[in-house]
This record gives structure tokens, sequence and C-alpha cells, in this order.
């Protein structure tokens, strides 16, 4: 691997007597490793829609659990207390399209019998409507949890009844023409239309708790045309609006309620709760172990956390579930019906519940209803490609849920899948995460791929035929792992009885921006034929990055300088040479413009985060005031049109009525009113932003105070977007190998595989 300056590099970075290693171990150099704080990679997005609530980000760069979160680490890296370009509560990646609005259907039924707690693994028992039938669900809840903890109970009785069917749908119809009529895409969610009077009353309870009257929408928005009187009762509601913090809400309460605002407060207790999970979601995590939640709780001052946890699901603000724990590796598992089943309690919110419940329902009747048909294929099977392909095809042709796993050179496998089913007269889609996954899956052979949000949309792809689903026979989604539970159960519920799903991805990236770990749960659980791509990706980038998804950290060789390392000592040094290779270096020696170099860092804060390097970058490659709102005409941007969504592009113009940009050779306009929440300068992005996305060149940058935050998933996903070059801009020394070899993906609650598990289970 080449370490030296790139033909062009300035020659005062060589006067400032920097020792460059000779890997990417940095072992030759002593570390000055910053004392100043890392950037929060959780904030890798936008702001999201007004309407929408938040949703998750992985690999937050704090502690596993969401709910271990103090409230007031301002310093902190995941305490950022203002980005530009997203609210504490938002991290999202990325995606070219807006996302569906459609909720997620056919969720689980759920009794309303006292006997609700009762379930299978992984079911719930749901509070029913308000009165008699709510409380007595809520206390046969409480009581389960009860039982269990305090051992009155064998957590195997919880696991008596037989799992439920998946849900049947309506039969397929008869094939219809491959031109169906593309259904409309789904309306957004309307926003609460509150009046003026309304509005000031939601400004007059603000101003009398002394939180700023602009807050007004937003909570109008959160809590719907009663918002004035909710917070008058309950003052801690205001912690469902984007970005309040706990401490501003007990602030607002003290000036409402006076003394009688305390810490044991159960109304603070119970809006504690949500917006713990709601930050748990933001980790990726659709629920949350009983102890991790009370031990939150505890942190934030509640003086009895079990009393108020119980209190939560007695009132339904929570949603409680029981799942068997899986044995440890080389242990046996219980034998009989009179040994104990261990069991881990989960808590959860309704949303994440929903989805997850629908998704594997959906996956379940996709494998029910499949009718396997492998000899129309094996004539295709025997004309694929590549080994890979055909294994591919044949797993296809006989199972109605298949995932495929492979890197970048591996989704040309996918492709061919598709071929191979048009061939056959059937109808058959690839879909991408993003706009630039679509061009690459255009690269590969397949001119009619699309997004997944534009399928969802309508907008791209064959639309929907009578019953609403979507006319396809074979949908073939690539970058499966940035599927977030929600879209998936959309996407899943979308599809026919009988219709083939392929999920194809890189397992090594970095998961969804949303909660969930689809594609690892759907894997994990066996519950489909999987098919591991034997394709390598070629090339000194792909060597490395190859090495780096087992955990090493190769030395590929790179003569045409496709891999460089500039070691950095602090993060002001590694700002300055990342302008330097984006705007000299790489230019001269490797012959990528600017415009075709991308800079990943791991966060948005810090001295050496996307703030900071878009700026110096701006200066450099396209000075100017910012007349509208901070950019100019040239500036390059990430747009983000819906929560969890990224398009790159380039501002053109400023109208009247907002932003003009250009998005891959798409015009779009962005109004006035949000382009604060939608725009930020483009030059640099998080892993997150970036994942989905390949560029001629990449520029990593880690400072070194972005050392204790780098795992294993976080450099396989920067370092992969390189297309032909790649530099890293190294000052984070051992941290990197050490990342690399023994810190893989930071793990997420899910309740997924279970869900998947319990849906093979013989009834009886």
């Amino acid at each position: 691997m080449n370490t030296d300056r790139l033909p062009g590099d300035p020659a005062d970075v060589a006067d400032a007597g920097v020792t460059e290693p000779g890997s990417l171990s940095g072992d030759e150099r002593t570390a000055h490793a910053p004392t100043t704080p890392p950037a929060d990679e959780n904030t890798a997005s936008g702001k999201p829609e007004p309407t929408t609530p938040p949703r998750g980000n992985a690999e937050h760069t704090e502690a596993p659990q969401a709910a271990q979160h103090a409230p007031a680490n301002a310093g902190h890296q995941g305490a950022d207390p203002a980005p530009e370009d997203a609210p504490r509560t938002n991290t999202h990646g990325t995606s070219p399209e807006a996302e569906p609005a459609t909720p997620p259907r056919g969720g689980a039924e759920h009794t309303d019998a006292p006997q609700a707690a009762q379930h299978a693994p992984g079911s719930v028992g749901r509070p029913g409507p308000a009165g008699d039938g709510k409380s007595a669900v809520a206390e046969a809840l409480a009581a389960a949890v009860r039982a269990v903890e305090s051992g009155e109970r064998s957590a195997a009785s919880f696991f008596t009844e037989a799992p439920r069917p998946a849900p049947a749908r309506k039969a397929a119809p008869a094939r219809p023409p491959r031109q169906a009529a593309t259904a409309p895409a789904p309306a957004p969610a309307a926003a609460p239309r509150i009046d003026a009077e309304g509005l000031a009353g939601i400004r007059q309870v603000l101003a009398a708790g002394g939180a700023p009257e602009q807050l007004a929408g937003p909570v109008a928005e959160a809590l719907g045309e009663q918002a004035a009187e909710a917070l008058r009762e309950d003052p801690w509601q205001l912690l469902a609006v984007p970005g309040v913090r706990p401490e501003q809400a007990d602030g607002f309460a003290r000036a409402l309620l006076g003394p009688e605002a305390g810490p044991g407060d159960e109304r603070r207790a119970q809006a504690l709760t949500g917006w713990l999970l709601e930050r748990a979601a933001l980790e990726g995590h659709t629920v949350l172990e009983a102890p991790a939640l009370t031990a939150a709780l505890a942190r934030h001052s509640v003086p009895d956390p079990d009393g108020a946890l119980q209190s939560a699901i007695a009132e339904g603000t929570v949603l409680v579930f029981q799942e068997a724990v899986e044995p440890a590796p080389g242990s046996a598992a219980p034998q009989g019906e009179d040994e104990e089943v261990p069991v881990r309690l989960l808590l959860g919110l309704d949303r994440y519940a929903m989805a997850e419940e629908s998704l594997a329902d959906g996956l379940a009747r996709l494998i029910s209803t499949f009718p396997a048909e492998p000899g129309e294929w094996e004539e295709a099977a025997t004309a694929a490609p590549t080994p890979s392909a055909a294994e591919l095809i044949r797993a296809a042709a006989a199972a109605g849920l298949v995932t495929h796993s492979g890197g970048e050179a591996a989704r040309a496998e996918p492709a061919a899948l598709v071929a191979a089913a048009r061939a056959l007269g059937l109808r058959a889609c690839a879909a991408a995460h993003t706009e630039d996954g679509r061009r690459r899956l255009a690269a590969s052979g397949d001119p009619e791929a699309v997004t997944v949000a534009g399928l969802l949309s309508g907008a791209e792809g064959p639309g929907r035929d009578e019953d609403g689903a979507l006319a396809l026979d074979l949908l073939a989604v690539l970058d499966a792992p940035q599927l977030d539970v929600e879209t998936a159960a959309v996407l899943v519920e979308s599809l026919a009885d009988g219709t083939r799903l392929v999920l194809s991805g890189d397992p090594a990236v970095l998961w969804s921006a949303g909660p969930g770990r689809v594609f690892a749960d759907v894997v994990a659980a066996r519950a489909c034929p999987a098919v591991v791509s034997r394709t390598p990706d070629e090339g000194p980038v792909g060597e490395l990055v190859s090495g780096i998804g087992v955990g090493e950290l190769t030395q590929p060789a790179a003569p045409g300088k496709e891999v460089v390392i500039v070691p950095v000592r602090d993060p002001g040094e590694a700002v300055h040479r990342t302008v330097q290779l984006v705007a000299d270096s790489i230019p001269r020696a490797i012959g990528i413009p600017a415009a075709d170099t991308q800079v990943i860092t791991p966060g948005h804060g810090g001295p050496a985060g996307t703030r900071a390097l878009n700026a110096a970058l701006k200066e450099r490659l396209n000075p100017g005031p910012g007349r509208f709102g901070g950019f100019d005409p040239g500036d390059r941007v990430a747009y983000v049109p819906a929560p969890g969504r990224m398009i790159p592009g380039t501002v053109t113009a400023a109208e009247p009525e907002g932003l003009r940009l250009d998005c891959g050779g798409s015009s779009v306009l962005v109004p006035r009113e949000r382009v604060a929440e939608a725009v930020r300068h483009g030059w640099a992005v998080t892993a997150h932003q970036a994942a989905g996305t390949r560029w001629p060149a990449a520029v990593v940058v880690l400072p070194g105070d972005a050392a204790r935050t780098l795992t294993r998933s976080w450099i396989y996903t920067a370092f992969g977007r390189a297309e032909r070059h790649l530099s890293v801009v190294h000052g984070v020394d051992q941290a990197l190998p050490r990342a690399v070899a023994e810190v893989p993906a930071k793990e997420r609650t899910t309740r997924l595989r279970a869900l998947l598990r319990a849906q093979e289970r013989p009834a009886g």
C-alpha cells in the first residue's frame, strides 16, 4: 500500500515533519490523540419531516443501549446540541426517494382477554380500547411481568400456546398484463390542522412554562388539537416533541406545577419511559430488555423505576413481550415439559411491535403460499454467468423467500436472476436502496431497476394490481441491510401470495438507519434458503474492504495509488489535509475531479466532523456569502426529503419559492420553509448517509477523537464507498486495526428472529 504523498500534494505538508506509517495500523508513529470528544454518527441525516415521528439510526457512537444516555451531556458525542442538519432525535441514513407514507398492514391480532400475557414466544398482550377492557388487559400484563420476575410462575408456562399461523391473504388473481395500471402514490399522513386560536393557546402554555413559542408548531404536530390542555394536565408530554430532552421537560413542568412536579411523579415516569424507547429506536432497537429500561429510569432519578415500569405497562404506554432465551453455544436445550425455559422480558412501543409482527407474518405468508416450479428454471441456471448466479437462480426457483449475501461484484447475480425470470415470462423487478444503487444495477445489466422508495410510492416500477399488491411475480431487493423494519413491513405486505422475494445485500455494512436489523434477523432465523456469493470484489480497494469484512486489515498492493494513507496528528491537520486531497492531490495524481470525490467522517460535530469539513471545503471549492439560507449556486448538498433518505445534489439557483437543486440530473425545488431542515452542505457526509452509494474517489477522515467510536462495520462501509481510489486521513493510531479485529457491529435488540422461528413451530 502506498503511504507517500500523492503527486501534486502541496510541499508544506512535507515540511510539517509528519511521519508517515508503513501501514494502516499506525504502529510506527506516536499517537497524538486529542481530547476533543468525537462527533456523533447518530446524527447521520437531515431533520425529519415535521409530521413524521423520529426514527432510528444504527451504530450510535455511545453505549449499546440507547436507554443508557444521560439527558444532559452536552459535550458528549451523542449530545450534539444543535446540528445544522438534524434535530437530536433524528439520525437517518441514505436513499434518493421520499419515504413511503403507507403504514404497515396486516399486523398480528391480539386478544383482549385477561390471558393475553400468555402468548407464544414473541407474542404480545396488547391493551384494548379505553375502559374496562384496557384495564383488565393491562393488569394481566403487569401481573405476568411480576409473576416471572418473582418466580411465582415458571417461564415455560408462557410458551404453551401454539404459534399463530401466517394470516391468509386473498389468493392472487390470474397474472395481469405486464403494463398493469400504476396505482397512485400513497398520500402522506396529514398534519393536524390547528387554527390560530389553538396555536395561541399552545403558545400561552409554553410561555407559562418558560418554553420558547417556536415550539408551538411541533407541539401541535406531536399532541394534536388538544395540545394546550394536554400540556396543562401533563407537562412532561413535552417530551413527545422531537429534540426536547428530559431536563427541559422537567423545568417546564416545575414552572407549571410548582413543588408538585417531583421526580417521582407518575406522569414523568411514563413520559420518560416512552422517550427512552424512542431513543432506543434511534439506536436501532425495536425493544429493550426490562432491566435496561429500569436502569435507565433510575439514572433519570425516578425513585421507584420498577413501579414506574409496571405503571407504564398498566397504562398501555409500553407493551410487554416474553421471549425464550436461546441456549448458549455448546449448552443443552431444555428437555421435557417440567424443565424451565429461560425467558427474557422485552418492552417496546406499539409502532415497532406492529411492524415486526406484520413483517414476520408477511414473510411466513410468502413462504407458505409459494408454488415451487424449479423445472422451468434449470435452463436459466445452466446459462447463468457465474456459479453463484446459478445457485441463486435455483434457490429462487424452489422457494418463496431467499437471502443472498455478497459484496459489490455480487450485485450482478440478482440482476441475472431478474433477467432469467423475465425470460420465463414473469413480472420481475430489482430494487436498490439509493438512486446510485439503481444506477449500478443498470450497469450490471438491469436498465429497469428501481429504488425501494420509488417502487412503494408508485413513482417507479410496475405499479399495483386491482388488489393493491405490486404487480410482480419476483422482487429482488438489493442493499437489504438498509431496510428498516417499518419499510420492510410495508414492502412485504405489498406483495401478493406466491410472489418470490429475494433479499440481497452485504452483511458487513452498517445496518439500517431506522430501527431493526431485518436482513440479519432473516438470515439468523434460517427460515429460508441462504445463498452466499463466491464472487470476490476486485482491485486494491476491493481486497482491502474484503479483508476488513472478516476482521483483517490487509496491505493490498496499490501500484496506481488506489489506496493512500495520509497520517495526521490532530483534527486541525486532518481538515487541512482533507481539503488538499479533494482540491489538489486526487485531481492531479488520480485524475478524479473534486466533484467526484466524497469525504466521509464519523459524525457531524467536533473539529473534524461534517460541519467543520464542509465549511473548509466550501471556502476552498465554492466560496460565497451563503445568500440563501447559507447556500450559494454550485454548493454540494445532502438533501433529505424524508427521514432516512439522503440525496446528493448541487445548488443551481435560489428562487422566490425555494432552493433549486440538481440531484443526479433531476431538478428539485426545496420549498423555502423546508431548506433549513432538509438541506445541508454535502462535500462531507457520515458513513450512514453514504451507505448504498459509491463515488469514484472517497476520502475517509479518521481524526484521533473518533478512535473509540470506530467499529468494523463502520470502517467497512466507509472504505467501501470508493470505486477507484481511497485516501485514509489516519489519526487514530492502533484504534483502526483494533476496531477491525475486535469491534463488530453494535448489537440491536429486536424480535424478528424469534417471531420467524415461532412461525415454524408445529401447532399442538
